[in-house]
């Protein structure tokens, strides 16, 4: 064997060793970690993090519904607004709080299911035209203390539609005051709007002129 054949079969055999590595299966955990996910995609948050709080109002009759709409406890957002959520939260968790969830996305159908039970536009939004709930882009939250686990005084409970609980109202104490401040201002700085007749529902930026949408996902016992 001459040399230049001995140094044709050395490159084709490394050629050939690259090449295998190449087609070597990457696990499961790690493509996760590398896919790049479209920023309109639903997701699962609890698939991107674990530092949030749930209670998930409409999946129980625990609401103002009295009924039971979602027929799992899971909160699905676009991949943009789970970004912009992850970021506020980390904000939340460095003074020592986290975010509490009452509702994320949720799709046309149940907002035809709600608008059945409730049909005033006051208290559900009109499903021929779709709220920001639908579109993937709208969360209702809290804050919880990080340690315990218990809920910051915001003055009203989630879902109670008097003046009491805009952003606009004054007459509450110091400290409830200043939870909502903390809560607003955060929120705010990660790109989301508040809504004036509710302490706890904000809006992705972004996300306001997002499809309306029935994207449903599967409950796993």
């Amino acid at each position: 064997m001459n040399s230049s054949f001995k140094l044709g079969f050395l490159i084709g055999f490394f050629l050939l060793l690259i090449s295998c590595k190449a087609q070597v299966a990457i696990p499961n955990k790690q493509i996760k970690d590398i896919v790049l996910v479209n920023d309109t995609t639903f997701v699962n948050l609890k698939d991107y993090s674990t530092d949030f709080a749930y209670d998930m109002k409409y999946a129980t009759e625990d609401n103002f519904l009295k009924a039971k709409v979602y027929d799992c406890a899971e909160c699905f957002l676009r991949m943009k607004t789970v970004n912009a959520i992850i970021e506020a939260n980390k904000l939340f968790m460095d003074q020592g709080y986290r975010i509490k969830f009452f509702d994320c996305y949720r799709p046309l159908d149940i907002q035809k299911k709600m608008w059945k039970i409730v049909s005033n536009p006051k208290y559900v939004a009109d499903p021929s035209k779709g709220s920001i709930h639908n579109r993937g882009g709208a969360v209702d939250i809290t804050l919880v203390d990080k340690r315990s686990g218990k809920e910051l005084e915001m003055g009203t409970p989630f879902d109670f539609f008097g003046e009491e609980a805009s952003h606009g109202y004054s007459n509450l104490s110091k400290k409830v005051i200043n939870n909502r401040k903390l809560l607003k201002r955060v929120m705010v700085k990660a790109n989301f709007n508040s809504f004036d007749s509710e302490w706890w529902h904000y809006n992705l930026k972004s996300a306001l002129k997002d499809k309306v949408s029935n994207v449903k996902w599967s409950c796993v016992e």
